[in-house]
């Protein structure tokens, strides 16, 4: 009988393939080591959004006052313009349920008596065209008696020497007689007869110049007179005129207050339309923290946030110092989104699953308190959308993507403890174009 044991235990007549083998392997790992390899950097980030209308807004109270009624819970969704809750006021100065209706008939009152000082300014107006017309006619019925009197004093002036010319003559035809009647030519009665004559002329002369004194004083009264009715007429005038600039101070003064009192109403308008707190965009309520009816809020006091459902989604991430050369505007993120499972190749992002293409398109300059610096990322146009599960805040894994290089050359580059490559300018060209196509 044959033992087989021996030969199912013992090889070594048999033919080995280790050394084939071993060949295999070394073929692969040389051929392994010139494979592309995507240099990355791992960044951590949060979702946001690039504009601040989109981000959770607080609500406020407008205006002081006491909750009446609520028109929504925590977790409702509404629309813009939907009513959160209802205030009642409470200050004093406009419990007044008819506030509006009573400050509007201040300001008809206010506006009647603009209209009553109005009238006034045109009644002064006609008044002051009235006196002055009548100072004129006054001034001119006084330049005609002044012209007549002058007529008159020319006349007698006239008339004066015409006596004072007869006086010479008499008088020298009296001297002569006295002397003719000294000499014993003429006779008594004569003489008396020629003096009586002269007395006569005389006394004619004496009363001319009475009436050309008189017409004198009449000339010099009316020219005060035409004084008195000018000074008499310009403060007339001047009072008048002092009415009428008062009349048209308190239109304006009116006008003032009416402004003012319409203001008020407008005011009063608008507070009663702050009574209903209303939502500022489309969103989901949440954060109530005021409840019951009754409560007071206190004026700007936060009530609750309203989180938009319109988002245009960013993500923020934040680079090392180290790191942030590596970094340009355009460069390709490869983001994980937490919630969402993802197989991440490191070296192979466009073999991963479960990862979502981005794009920066800001590089903050500035430092923040943990010392990084913030990038700002969002969808890449012609990738796979972004999940519309994603909310502001959930927390996100970020790949920067960087220059392709061979395996070999990346453990080199580890072994040595050498930075990633800086980009390429063919990359940041590329960079360019995207931004171009969009």
């Amino acid at each position: 009988m044959k033992l087989t044991s021996f030969d199912n235990i013992y090889h070594i007549h048999q033919q080995s393939n280790v050394k084939r083998w071993f060949i295999i392997l070394a073929l692969i790992c040389l051929v392994t080591l010139f494979l592309p390899w995507t240099q990355n950097i791992k960044v951590k980030g949060t979702v946001t959004t690039l504009y601040q209308d989109q981000r959770p807004q607080q609500l406020h109270s407008p205006i002081p006052g006491k909750i009446i009624k609520w028109y929504v819970k925590n977790g409702d969704f509404v629309q813009k313009g939907d009513t959160i809750l209802q205030l009642a006021e409470v200050k004093e100065d406009y419990m007044d349920t008819l506030l509006v209706q009573r400050t509007e008939q201040q300001v008809n009152a206010k506006k009647g008596v603009r209209d009553y000082y109005e009238a006034k300014v045109g009644t002064t107006a006609d008044q002051l065209k009235a006196l002055a017309s009548g100072r004129e006619l006054k001034l001119a019925q006084l330049k005609v008696k002044i012209s007549q009197l002058n007529n008159k004093l020319q006349a007698e002036e006239a008339e004066l020497l015409a006596m004072t010319n007869e006086l010479r003559l008499s008088e020298d035809q009296f001297n002569r007689q006295k002397k003719m009647y000294d000499e014993g030519l003429v006779s008594l009665t004569q003489f008396q007869q020629r003096n009586i004559g002269y007395q006569n002329v005389l006394a004619k002369k004496t009363a001319i110049d009475q009436k050309l004194a008189q017409t004198k004083q009449e000339i010099v009264a009316v020219e005060i007179e035409q004084n008195a009715t000018i000074q008499d007429y310009t403060e007339k005038l001047s009072k008048t005129e002092g009415d009428r600039l008062t009349s048209m101070g308190q239109i304006e003064g009116s006008t003032g207050e009416i402004a003012k009192l319409e203001n008020q109403v407008a005011n009063y308008k608008a507070r009663q339309g702050l009574y209903y707190v209303v939502a500022s965009q489309h969103g989901q309520i949440v954060q109530l923290n005021k409840g019951g009816i009754g409560e007071i809020l206190k004026e700007t006091e936060s009530i609750g946030t309203i989180v938009p459902s319109e988002v245009n989604y960013a993500v923020e991430i934040f680079v090392k110092p180290v790191d942030l050369p590596l970094l340009k505007v355009g460069q390709r993120v490869m983001c994980v989104f937490d919630g969402f499972p993802a197989i991440v190749f490191s070296g192979w992002p466009t073999t991963s699953y479960g990862t979502f293409a981005g794009q920066v398109i800001a590089i903050e300059s500035n430092i923040n308190a943990s010392g990084l610096f913030r990038a700002l990322v969002v969808e890449a146009k012609g990738q796979k959308p972004w999940p519309p599960q994603i909310k502001v805040g959930a927390g996100v894994q970020g790949i920067a993507i960087l220059n392709d290089v061979p395996i070999w050359y990346e453990l080199w580059r580890n072994v040595n403890g050498f930075p990633p490559d800086y980009y390429t300018v063919k990359n940041e060209q590329k960079a360019t174009n995207d931004e171009a196509t969009k």
